[in-house]
């Protein structure tokens, strides 16, 4: 997997990323000490509402900027996004009102809706053998599962020496660095012929058009609703129904996380040999069943045997996850053409954090106002129905002509957008065949 690292380009984009997203771990318990400090006991309320304004400025913005991210250059696109970061990152720690909070985070969150889905569309060019791009994307996925054990850890140890403030700096010096490593490269420059055509609309349209990016979207609800279990119940399966010390809660969130990078790890050999498609599917109906074992669980009152049942089935939760999320790019790499690769890309970004903005207050609602038996019932519910919705919806063999909107040409086999997905892919090209771009 690491042998994608020897391009140069690549490399120091996925530095880019790592650091950035140190950064924002930090910047993310950083900002719920802030909001304690600002708000005491209705720090909870701060923080749930800067996640949904987090959500907002996700779905809102990221289509406005796929659309740009054809006629302008992406690495002054993303080095805008990453300054735009490390400026509002340096003023967190002088605000002192709730409602400035909520300006700085939509204002953060904005930029990262910018630089995140051009990154994500750079890639493919920057790789264009589909098996170094699919390690790419493992090791994306195994970057953010990573992020999510070691950015709390750090900041545990830097807050034993010194004050959370201090913590922001610590993201302003990631963003910059992110920044710098962006600058040092040459990216490939948008398809300007064809950039004009590209509207704030047209990355969803693309979505609601193709029947493997619908697929998609029936996918991401799937996870979104066992993610939000996780990340919004993990305490209160572990304080409340377990009665486990805080300590647990890193650990809960641990096994999910490995279940996540342990998939990321070998899907490389896998694709090599399995569809996409039956990966992702049935990545997405596992999730029914892990919601079956949380059922039984959530079930039974007493037993000593829950607590680890609930790694299991958390490990589970983030294995089936990782199957549907890591071969995410190679899918929408094949369903659009470059000059409409930002935007859907852009498109992706915006509508599975939709997602995200319907089932994490879900989650936290249900489980706090009709208990936790029914959160599961209903988050497991639509995570079954969505599954099942994708599997009808994908179609097992591609159409050998690809219908378009009016006015547009039929797209013939072997374009992008409708060539058929291989079960036995070209091998991996030995490591002196990689290439670097300039």
């Amino acid at each position: 997997m690491l042998a994608v690292l020897r391009n140069r380009t690549y490399r120091h984009l996925f530095a880019a990323q790592v650091i950035a997203l140190v950064g924002t771990g930090l910047a993310t318990v950083a900002l719920g000490l802030l909001a304690y400090d600002i708000a005491g006991a209705d720090a909870g309320s701060v923080l749930g509402t800067a996640l949904a304004i987090k959500m907002a400025a996700y779905v809102l913005i990221a289509p406005a900027i796929g659309a740009l991210a054809g006629r302008l250059p992406r690495r002054t696109l993303m080095v805008a996004a990453d300054l735009t970061r490390a400026g509002v990152a340096l003023m967190l720690p002088f605000v002192d009102q709730v409602w400035q909070v909520y300006v700085l985070v939509f204002l953060l969150q904005s930029a990262s809706a910018a630089f995140t889905p051009t990154f994500q569309a750079v890639i493919p060019e920057v790789l264009p053998e589909e098996s170094d791009y699919t390690r790419a994307l493992s090791m994306s996925r195994l970057a953010y599962d990573l992020e999510s054990l070691f950015s709390p850890a750090l900041a545990a140890a830097l807050l034993s020496v010194i004050t959370y403030n201090w913590l922001f700096t610590g993201t302003v010096l990631g963003f910059l660095a992110s920044a710098t490593l962006v600058v040092s490269v040459l990216l490939p420059s948008p398809t300007a012929s064809r950039a004009p055509r590209t509207t704030v609309t047209a990355g969803t349209r693309l979505f609601f058009t193709d029947p493997r990016l619908r697929a998609l979207l029936a996918l991401d609800l799937a996870v979104a609703a066992a993610s939000a279990m996780v990340t919004v119940n993990s305490v209160v399966y572990v304080r409340h129904f377990l009665g486990l010390s805080p300590d647990a809660v890193p650990l809960a969130l641990g096994a999910y996380g490995a279940g996540s990078m342990t998939v990321a790890l070998v899907l490389p050999r896998v694709l090599e040999r399995v569809p996409d498609r039956t990966v992702m599917l049935r990545g997405a109906l596992l999730l029914g069943v892990v919601f079956a074992g949380l059922a039984a669980i959530t079930a039974a009152r007493h037993g000593s045997w829950r607590w680890p049942a609930l790694l299991v089935v958390w490990a589970a939760f983030g294995a089936a996850c990782s199957m549907v999320l890591t071969p995410t790019g190679r899918l929408i790499r094949r369903s659009a053409p470059p000059e409409e690769r930002a935007a859907a890309f852009a498109a992706q970004f915006s509508l599975s954090h939709g997602c995200w903005l319907l089932t994490y207050p879900l989650a936290g609602w249900l489980g706090a106002e009709a208990g936790l038996r029914t959160a599961v019932a209903t988050l497991g519910t639509i995570a079954l129905g969505a599954g099942v919705a994708a599997t009808r919806l994908w179609p097992a063999r591609e159409p050998a002509v690809r219908l378009l909107p009016a006015g547009k040409p039929a797209t013939p086999v072997g374009h992008a957008r409708t060539r058929p997905e291989p079960r036995h892919p070209s091998p991996t090209p030995a490591p002196h065949d990689l290439t670097t771009p300039a």
